[in-house]
């Protein structure tokens, strides 16, 4: 009976299997892991850039943007295909929902290696946290995922106090072109649009309607040459989204009928910290903000 009893104590002291952790990803793929991932690619930069903000830079095997990860990383996107990717190794790659979409026979082949792939976009500014806590644990970095959002939080509050001194009507009307063709705009919502806000701008252009799945929004030129005097500011994101220049957006038929092009208030601000879901937005924020109001903000471009 001794031996019995000792027996089931020393069984109740033996760890069991560890049980996976479960993930549902944006593309709503359930993904089971048993330990955190150690051999990342990341196919957007996002990702890569976070990471490294979280600490876990050091876990990238290649990336997609060669500036959103350690200097001299593997440079490999998407369309290099499944093997390209395979041959760096990684036990996760790190993707988007488009990529499910876009490119299904590569994320079957890459699992059938048995490399988990998670597709991950956060589609509005609430989804921030969630996100980066969802990269963290992937990694096992969750605790550094928290203190990284706390401490967004906190530099967007001291932000927030600083526009809370601009009385409301003395707020700056903008445009803020996302595609300069079509003249489309920043989705009401996005992390574009978010940005904006926060930097006490007010959107003219809040009515449009956003393109299905997506953060930008149809607005067209005849709308936008009609709001005539009521265009403080008109910025326009650069990036890959929209490789447009100053000299192309001012010889715009009727864009020298917009107050803002009448007094040279027509800035280019970049794509990377206006739209991607990294801390880096609150650099999109101090941006406008100092373009804006260059007496509350500092470091803001002049005018042209």
């Amino acid at each position: 009976m001794r031996l019995f009893w000792g027996l089931a104590a020393l069984l109740l002291l033996v760890p069991g299997p560890a049980r996976a952790a479960q993930l549902t990803d944006d593309a709503g793929r359930a993904i089971s892991y048993a330990h955190p991932f150690s051999r990342v690619v990341s196919l957007y930069a996002a990702h890569g850039e976070n990471l490294m903000a979280m600490g876990a830079g050091n876990l990238l095997v290649g990336t997609s943007d060669p500036e959103s990860g350690p200097a001299g990383l593997p440079v490999v996107q998407a369309r290099d295909g499944a093997e390209a990717i395979a041959a760096l190794r990684p036990d996760l790659v790190l993707a988007r929902p488009m990529h499910l979409s876009a490119h299904p026979g590569l994320i079957r082949q890459l699992e059938s290696l048995g490399i988990a792939v998670v597709c991950l976009q956060p589609a509005a500014p609430g989804e921030l946290e969630p996100y980066w806590l969802a990269l963290g644990r992937l990694t096992g970095h969750e605790a550094e995922a928290r203190a990284m959002a706390a401490r967004f939080d906190r530099d967007l509050a001291a932000l927030s106090a600083t526009v809370a001194r601009i009385p409301a009507g003395e707020r700056r009307k903008v445009f803020f072109e996302a595609i300069h063709r079509q003249m489309k705009t920043v989705s009401p919502g996005s992390m574009a649009a978010f940005v904006l806000e926060r930097a006490g701008g007010v959107n003219v252009a809040a009515d449009a309607q956003p393109v299905a799945g997506s953060n930008i929004a149809h607005y067209g030129l005849e709308r936008l040459v009609a709001l005539g005097g009521q265009v403080d500011v008109y910025l326009a994101q650069k990036g890959p989204m929209n490789p447009v220049s100053l000299e192309e957006i001012r010889a715009t038929p009727g864009f020298d009928g917009l107050k803002a092009a009448q007094e040279g208030q027509v800035f280019l601000v970049d794509e990377a910290i206006t739209s991607r879901p990294t801390p880096k937005l609150l650099d999109g924020v101090r941006q406008i903000g100092g373009i804006l109001y260059p007496k509350l903000f500092t470091d803001a471009p002049e005018g042209r």
